[in-house]
């Protein structure tokens, strides 16, 4: 197997699927340390509209069905998964595909993270140790763009997937660099003996060299990044407060993250944050990086504040209008789609990769932010709308005005549940154009939608995760932690460093048995792929405790109509048809007019179902007596499969 075809995620700013990326950004790498999350679910107000509701309807049945998925993918995606063999241990894969290849970044492992933070998952957990160790290894692998010791090697953009080093011309260098579980959970000496010495390195490293030009996230322009800069002062205040928590300091991050953060207000030309500065590469700077920026950089405990970029800040806010705004006009699948209304959102608009076109991860980055305003909102129980953010709030409701709007006011509850309804539109934009059983690959076609380049991109399954989980309100635990650093932004900047020691960190094995001090782990019911399937037991398998069923349903229909599936339980829409679980048509031919759709249960689950068909005029009509009866299969298997024909 020839490694140098398969693209694999680090935890820099990105990666060719061709190759690796080594660490840089100290935020990524507090993976098993990362962030806690809490459940608090993100409610609408009342005087909803029936529209809103149709589309909010179709996003629960989405997600319910492209979670499971999409973790499943991205298990596959990562060393020794069913699209990932021979990849070295810790390292993960950007797509399966050998013919196009892209970049991607460590925002997977962040998801898989929050997730694991949220809902202990023993599988999940060995995963995020073997990326932690392998970011140990990788770390002092001599390559191009410098030594370990002075701690320029930490700039290198690409390795080999074996964990080789790479000598290939590219753009070098890159150098976008909480609470602890395991300290929370009573694991403090794992905390600093294993995992404290890779963030200390790239800590320093960010210290050192976040004043110096180098890659953007795309890896096409060198310059001044708002993407890393953000990302540097994050890691910075998150590494300065895991330092205290683990009773040691870090003395550069304190005194650098204020200066990273006055540079970062350099940015803003008074409509948007303009993604690169100090190059000039004829573009107009309108990016969705900064989209991603914006989410990374999420601390609830921030409210809307602007210097940070927060979600709901009237910069962010600003920014998303100009963005969204710039790709409206030039996408044929969003001709027709007035303002206010989500559409298809790529790169920039200048961009000619492929010839330019939207990207899933990108469209979902859009509604996410949007979801994590919502959630401020909620929670401070007001909405303010500034000069600067009028315009983004205009779109929504053309009377309002500026000023703030207390929860049990009619202009709170018009613009909370407008903007839901705009972020749901962006979600629904990415469902009608997802692949065959909610594949999704880097790209759509800008005039038909069709799915391009990489396949199952993992960057895109972990955009659905994120999304998801923003919109039932499960956020992060905010990196700010009162650090006074997080806001302050200095009256001079300084374009200073701090000069840092580098001590090569310990590739030992994590202990085994660190689960959640609360008792005994509860695994996660997601299935698991056929690459990770859990621990047999004395009967030769581990049980499921639940099982994805492809239904598969035989059904001739005309253009315009859609066959769904419903019946007694809450996954197909306990019986209600407006509820109902669409079927995909993408393997329906004239000889062979299949529609199907992976739906997930508890094993052994009795069903009572229906299929129908929905006109394009919204009629529904349902297939004859008697129901479909079924039981979920108990067993070894996380997968099975049910062929019906319609009666």
């Amino acid at each position: 197997m020839d490694l140098a075809q398969y693209g694999v995620l680090g935890v820099s700013s990105s990666s060719n699927t061709s190759f690796f990326e080594p660490i840089m950004h100290p935020v990524s790498s507090l993976l098993l340390l990362g962030t806690l999350a809490f459940r608090a679910v993100l409610g609408r107000p009342n005087s909803l509209l029936s529209e809103r509701d149709i589309v909010k309807r179709d996003v629960d049945s989405f997600f319910a069905t492209e979670v499971p998925f999409a973790l499943a993918q991205i298990k596959c995606n990562i060393a020794s998964g069913c699209n990932a063999g021979g990849v070295a241990s810790g390292l993960v894969i950007a797509s399966p595909s050998k013919s196009d290849p892209d970049w991607t970044l460590p925002l997977t492992f962040k998801a898989i993270v929050d997730r694991f933070v949220n809902e202990y998952d023993a599988d999940l957990q060995k995963l995020i140790q073997n990326y932690i160790t392998s970011q140990a290894r990788m770390q002092t692998v001599s390559n191009p763009s410098g030594s370990f010791y002075d701690g320029s090697g930490l700039g290198e953009p690409k390795f080999m997937a074996d964990g080789s080093h790479f000598t290939g011309s590219w753009g070098r260098p890159q150098r976008d660099g909480p609470r602890s579980w395991l300290v929370k959970n009573g694991y403090q000496s794992t905390a600093k003996d294993l995992v404290w010495p890779v963030i200390q390195n790239d800590l320093a490293y960010t210290a050192q060299y976040w004043n110096q030009t180098g890659f953007d996230l795309w890896e096409e322009v060198n310059g001044s990044s708002f993407f890393t800069i953000a990302a540097s002062h994050r890691a910075l205040v998150e590494g300065s407060n895991l330092a205290k928590t683990l009773g040691t300091s870090c003395s550069s991050c304190d005194a650098i993250a204020p200066q990273v953060l006055c540079f970062q207000q350099r940015f803003w030309n008074s409509q948007y944050a303009v993604a690169n500065i100090n190059v000039n590469n004829g573009r107009s700077g309108k990016d969705t990086n900064v989209f991603i920026s914006t989410n990374e950089g999420f601390d609830p405990s921030l409210g809307c504040d602007a210097t940070t970029f927060q979600p709901c800040s009237d910069r962010a806010l600003s920014n998303h209008k100009v963005v969204v705004d710039s790709f409206r006009s030039i996408y044929g699948i969003n001709s027709g789609i007035g303002k206010g209304q989500g559409v298809a959102v790529g790169r920039y608009s200048e961009d000619t990769y492929y010839n330019g076109n939207p990207w899933y991860l990108h469209t979902l980055a859009a509604a996410e932010q949007l979801y994590n305003a919502l959630y401020v909102w909620k929670s401070q129980g007001s909405i303010v709308v500034t000069s600067t953010s009028l315009p983004f709030f205009q779109d929504l409701s053309s009377s309002v005005s500026t000023g703030t709007y207390s929860s049990d006011t009619q202009t709170y509850k018009t613009l909370y549940d407008a903007t839901f309804a705009y972020a749901d539109s962006f979600v629904n934009n990415v469902a009608k154009y997802v692949g065959a059983n909610g594949a999704l690959s880097e790209q759509y076609d800008r005039n038909n939608g069709s799915p391009l380049s990489a396949r199952d991109l993992t960057w895109s399954y972990a955009a659905v995760l994120s999304a998801a989980a923003r919109r039932a309100g499960v956020v992060p635990l905010g990196w700010a932690d009162s650090n006074t650093a997080a806001t302050l932004v200095p009256g001079n900047c300084y374009a200073t460093s701090v000069v840092g020691a580098y001590t090569a960190a310990p590739t030992g094995s994590f202990p085994a048995n660190q689960t959640p001090g609360n008792g005994s782990p509860v695994p996660t019911t997601t299935p698991t792929s056929a690459a990770t399937t859990p621990a047999p037991t004395t009967t030769g398998c581990a049980p499921a405790t639940s099982v994805a069923v492809a239904f598969s349903e035989r059904k001739v229909t005309s253009f315009g109509q859609t066959v769904k599936i419903t019946g007694n339980n809450p996954a197909i829409g306990n019986w209600d048809t407006s509820k109902a679980v669409a079927l995909s048509a993408s393997q329906y031919t004239s000889s062979n007019p299949v529609w199907s759709v992976s739906i997930t249960f508890a094993a052994g689950l009795d069903l009572q179902y229906k299929y129908i068909v929905v006109n394009t005029d919204g009629s529904v009509v349902w297939e004859a007596n008697p129901n479909h009866a079924y039981t979920v299969p108990k067993g070894c298997s996380t997968q099975t499969t049910k062929n019906d024909t319609w009666q």
